[in-house]
This record gives C-alpha cells, sequence and structure tokens, in this order.
C-alpha cells in the first residue's frame, strides 16, 4: 500500500520551486493555479525527494460554477501518492495546459475530457475525440448537457 504525501508538504515543495502557484491544501490534496500546470507538474516529477514519475490519472468534475481538475500521481520508488486539483470557471471554450509533456500518458486522459467535458487542452499533440464521433452534439458528461 502506498503512503500519501500530506499537502502540506507538496504545498511547500511546489511553492520553493514554483512561487505564488499553490492556491490551498488540505491533509491529503493541493490545489494550484491553473496556469502554472506545466512548471508545477515538471517540479513533482523532476524533485528528487518528490520523485512523481508516474500519472496514475486524470479527471474532471462539473461542479456548475467550475470544473475541477484532478490529477493523481505516484512515485514508484518513494512507494508514495500525491493528489493535485485545479479549477477552471466558466462553461464556455475552457483551455487550460497540456501536461501531456510532462507524462506523455497523460494525452489520450486529456483526450477523453476533451470529448466527455468540453475542456481543451493547449500544446496537446492531437486532441480530438477519442469515445465519440467528429460532429457529436457537445461533451455528454457535462451537467447541462441536453441530448
Amino acid at each position: 500500500m502506498s503512503i500519501p504525501i500530506t499537502g502540506e508538504h507538496a504545498a511547500s515543495k511546489i511553492n520553493q520551486n514554483v512561487p505564488g502557484s499553490v492556491v490551498n491544501f488540505s491533509a491529503t490534496d493541493v490545489w494550484v493555479k491553473v496556469d502554472k500546470l506545466i512548471d508545477i507538474f515538471s517540479c513533482l516529477k523532476n524533485d528528487s525527494e518528490l520523485d512523481m514519475q508516474f500519472l496514475n490519472s486524470i479527471t474532471a468534475v462539473d461542479y456548475i460554477e467550475y470544473f475541477e481538475l484532478v490529477y493523481h500521481l505516484r512515485s514508484l520508488r518513494q512507494n508514495t501518492t500525491l493528489i493535485v486539483k485545479t479549477k477552471c470557471f466558466g462553461r464556455e471554450d475552457i483551455t487550460i495546459p497540456s501536461i501531456s509533456g510532462v507524462w506523455r500518458g497523460a494525452e489520450l486522459q486529456e483526450r477523453e475530457i476533451w470529448d466527455l467535458m468540453g475542456i481543451n487542452f493547449s500544446g496537446h499533440p492531437n486532441m480530438k475525440r477519442i469515445l465519440l464521433w467528429e460532429g457529436f452534439p457537445g461533451h455528454p458528461l457535462r451537467k447541462d448537457f441536453i441530448r
């Protein structure tokens, strides 16, 4: 069983390397600014103490007022896990930086989020639908989706 890194410890390490990027933290999670994602995740992956070499999953949650993206990271060497979250406000033309340059495994997960939630990832090498066909009207996991 892996050991979760405390939100406070992760927030401290992130702020040392990417000042002003942490919005909040809890016992298990860290909330970060969306515009600093690439720098934050590069820091988490390359920091020898945290060593978050593995991106377990990315998901998005629609809270109507905002979308929350949740990143689950893991260090296989340290046997630790970390949850990083960020918020995106608005309902139309939401775009955040792709982290596929940090973890190539993010490519398909970001495409799935685009397809089902409508969140675009700038800098993604192949941002197109992955589950639904091109021309499908809307994004079916949004709470305001009407078919």
